[in-house]
């Protein structure tokens, strides 16, 4: 897992990457989670809403438009 952030930190998106992140998400949502929050900025680069059943929660996206309400 580490070797994924870190290639993420470096702009290196791959594949296999995002073949392992969303099998981590799947494994969580067998295990009953009912949603999943990615908390990492770059996570939210590789997995998208449309690639899984899952609702998953992009603290980037969360945090954005918290800032920009804010700033109204």
């Amino acid at each position: 897992m580490t070797q994924y952030l870190t290639n993420f930190c470096l702009g290196i998106i791959s594949e296999s990457s995002k073949k392992a992140f969303l099998s981590i998400i799947d494994k969580l949502g067998k295990q009953g989670a009912e949603a999943v929050i990615l908390g990492c900025t770059e996570i939210g680069l590789l997995i998208k809403q449309n690639d899984t059943s899952i609702p998953l929660f992009d603290t980037t996206v969360i945090h954005a438009i918290e800032a920009a309400l804010s700033s109204i």
